[in-house]
């Protein structure tokens, strides 16, 4: 993959992990000032700290990466290994951050009801099986 290309999927992703990011602290913020606190309630407040976590360092593994590959930038001689590291991070926690979001959606109908829990659920998995399915390359 050339720089350019590494740079606008930065760029695309640093939109998406910022929006993400932005919504789990939203969740974060509002069951910190909840007055429930059951073991339900505690578990959805992990989930949604370790998504806002993840998505965080996301963005700023993803804001490396922008700054490297921008040509003219303030690296010269570029290859792929100046951003490795920030590539590896920005991946490990995208990709908890999205199992941290699915559990948090599949958990926060269990505080209503069973129906309720068994349906969010079922959403929380089939999301997260949908955004595999649509980051994954499958040659054919």
């Amino acid at each position: 993959m050339t720089l350019e290309y590494w740079n606008e999927l930065a760029k695309q992703t640093l939109l998406i992990t910022s929006l993400l990011s932005g919504f789990s602290i939203t969740i974060v913020a509002n069951l910190l000032v909840s007055d429930k606190t059951t073991k339900l309630t505690n578990r959805i407040l992990k989930c949604a700290t370790l998504s806002a976590g993840c998505f965080l360092v996301t963005v700023f593994a993803l804001v490396q990466i922008v700054m490297t590959t921008t040509p003219g930038g303030y690296l010269k001689n570029v290859s792929i290994e100046d951003f490795q590291l920030a590539r590896l991070i920005g991946m490990l926690t995208f990709m908890v951050g999205l199992f941290a979001l699915a559990a948090m959606i599949g958990l926060s109908g269990w505080t209503k009801s069973k129906k309720v829990g068994l349906f969010t659920t079922a959403v929380g998995l089939l999301t997260l099986l949908l955004i595999f399915v649509t980051i994954t390359r499958i040659n054919s």
